[in-house]
Formats: C-alpha cells, sequence, structure tokens
C-alpha cells in the first residue's frame, strides 16, 4: 500500500452544483434511509500481508470469515487477481471461494492494484478487464454477477478525460463504483502488525493492536460528525478496511467499536441506496480522497478538521521503516494461530 492523499485537491476539480444542492438530502425519507448504518468492504483479496506465506493467508481469511458470520455482518471483498499467483494460485483461488460459499460477494480492484496516473485511461480499463476473470467465474457458479468496483488507492482519475473513460468502461461493462465514507487508515497498522508478529514480538503487536482499534474508534465518531457537518444527518456508511491478519484478529473489537458508535451493518447494495450516493463524484483529481470530502469540497462547505487526527507518528514511521526493510530481508512469519 501507499499513503493517499486526505485534503489536498489539485486543479482539475469539477462541481456537480446542480445536483449536490437538492434539499432532498435532509429530508426526513433519506434521514431515514441512512441513520445508523454502515457497509463493510475489504480490499486486496485474497489477502494484503507483509510477507508471501500462504498458510498465513489461509488463516486471516478463515478468521476475518469466521468473525464476519459470528457477527452476522455481512461484507463485500474487493479482489486484486495478480494475488493469485504471488503464492500457491489454487489455494489463492480457495480463499476466494470461501467467501463466496459463505454468502459474501465480491467485487473487482483491478488486477495489479495500480495508479490510473501509472497506466493510463486505457492501461487502467485493460487491468481492470483483466482482474475480473476468476472472480466473475467464481459468482457465476452461484447464479451471481460481479457488479462492484473499487478504486485502488481511491484514485480515480486525471484529468477529466481519463476519469470520464474509465467510467463510461465500467458503466458499460455493468460495474458500480463502491466509494468510501468511513477511512480509518487500517493498512497503515497493518504491515507494522505483521512485521512484530514474523518477529515474535508479542508486546508490540499488543500495542500496535490497540493503537489501531483506539484509532478506528475515534476515526468512525470523526466521519459520523463529518456527515452531521455536511448534510445535518449520518448518512449509510460505506467502511473501508482490507483483508489483513490484523483485521482477522481484531473482528470481535471491531463489531464491538460498531455497536458503541450505534451502527448496524448492512450489505453494500442497502447502504447504497442512501440519497446521498446519487451525487455521484464531482472530484478531479491525482489525489485519493474519500467522498465526504469530495462531496464537502463541492459544496463549498467545511468538514471538522480541527478535531480530526492522523494515524500516531509512530505508527507511520514503523510502517516507512518495516517497507524499508522489506527491501534487505523477508523475515520469518510467526505460526499460524498466534
Amino acid at each position: 500500500m501507499r499513503a493517499r492523499g486526505r485534503t489536498v485537491f489539485r486543479t482539475g476539480l469539477k462541481w456537480a452544483t446542480a445536483v449536490l444542492a437538492g434539499g432532498v438530502l435532509l429530508s426526513a425519507a433519506a434521514a431515514r434511509a441512512g441513520d445508523g448504518t454502515v457497509a463493510l468492504t475489504f480490499d486486496d483479496l485474497p489477502g494484503l500481508s507483509l510477507v508471501p506465506d500462504q498458510p498465513y493467508v489461509n488463516y486471516l481469511n478463515d478468521m476475518l470469515l469466521r468473525g464476519l458470520k459470528r457477527h452476522r455482518m455481512p461484507a463485500t471483498g474487493f479482489v486484486n487477481e495478480s494475488k493469485l499467483d504471488l503464492i500457491d494460485r489454487p489455494q489463492q483461488i480457495a480463499n476466494l471461494q470461501k467467501w463466496v460459499d459463505a454468502g459474501f460477494d465480491l467485487g473487482n480492484h483491478t488486477f495489479s492494484h495500480e495508479s490510473p496516473d501509472e497506466l493510463g485511461g486505457v492501461g487502467y480499463i485493460l487491468d481492470i478487464a483483466r482482474g475480473e476473470t476468476v472472480t466473475r467465474e467464481l459468482l457465476a457458479a452461484r447464479h451471481r454477477r460481479l457488479a462492484w468496483f473499487r478504486h485502488p488507492y481511491l484514485e480515480t482519475g486525471f484529468p477529466e478525460a481519463v476519469k470520464l473513460e474509465i467510467n463510461r468502461w465500467l458503466d458499460t461493462h455493468g460495474y458500480r463504483v463502491a466509494p468510501v465514507t468511513i477511512d480509518a487508515d487500517d493498512w497503515e497498522f497493518a504491515e507494522p502488525y505483521d512485521d512484530a508478529l514474523s518477529r515474535h514480538d508479542e508486546a508490540r503487536r499488543l500495542r500496535i493492536r490497540r493503537q489501531y482499534l483506539a484509532y478506528t474508534e475515534r476515526t468512525v465518531a470523526w466521519y459520523q460528525s463529518a456527515s452531521e457537518a455536511l448534510f445535518g444527518r449520518r448518512i449509510a456508511f460505506v467502511m473501508l478496511l482490507h483483508a489483513t491478519r490484523l483485521n482477522a484478529d481484531c473482528i470481535d473489537d471491531l463489531a464491538d467499536i460498531l455497536k458503541r458508535r450505534r451502527l448496524k451493518v448492512v450489505p453494500l447494495d442497502r447502504a447504497m441506496k442512501d440519497p446521498v450516493y446519487r451525487l455521484g463524484d464531482p472530484y478531479v483529481g491525482h489525489d485519493g480522497v474519500a467522498w465526504l470530502e469530495r462531496w464537502a469540497e463541492a459544496r463549498h462547505k467545511d468538514l471538522p478538521w480541527d478535531s480530526w487526527q492522523d494515524p500516531p507518528k509512530d505508527i507511520v514511521d514503523e510502517y516507512d521503516r518495516t517497507n524499508n526493510d522489506r527491501r534487505d530481508t523477508t523475515p520469518r512469519l510467526a505460526p499460524v494461530g498466534r
């Protein structure tokens, strides 16, 4: 993973003012559509891990799915099919099959998890098409269709012509973009957590876990406040998470956080019925920013940034250090089940 911009908007923002001005968003019906609900989405299936270790990835999928089922939380997993060949292809496909067999949905997250800035419009579209082969077949075998797309890094295309080219292809091929309206930067905690496991550093592992859960609860609360500031109500949220060992180990705690924040987990298609998602995406720029930020800029409104907190500095430093260390050494992962 790499960091995405949070508040920096570069040239090229287009405002959908006619749609954004609609008072329907503050109606009682709209409030009922969104109040107290969140859809969970997990990127980078079949797993985001520091080291390619098949038992480790199998374990995180098993534990994540068991936890979701235990708490009756529906979820959508977004697949990078390039990951199928990074370790053992049959076992990686079997992990995706587990999601489908458990009744969860899968979406396309491109083949290689590259940016449209890197690939260009045509190259990015080819990467989307390449990333649907196995996923589409797994869903079709259960008489379901591949309907959701999530942009890596939340980078949706720049300049506007490239973004429109990508969107036209997605529309033509039956995809709907899965936006993000809660993002607690879980990926930044996940690799240091993997590293702590690989080094058998239990004190560090537990400290990262505590920091992650505290940061997540604080960030969920911030997005709830930001929604109220922007729309006068709490929308039906779509939360970005990743298929990691950290989230597998913390799934019970995450469920507790959502309960404390009075958020009921619903399927993605239900959350997307909130009228707020009819606003679309007015932002055109290089940075990958969440949708509340896009809508706030288009509406010329401020979000409560004075209460926003970035991930703890020691976590950011550990993430950077872990990525640098990876260039020189590949640590052995701790035994599965720890």
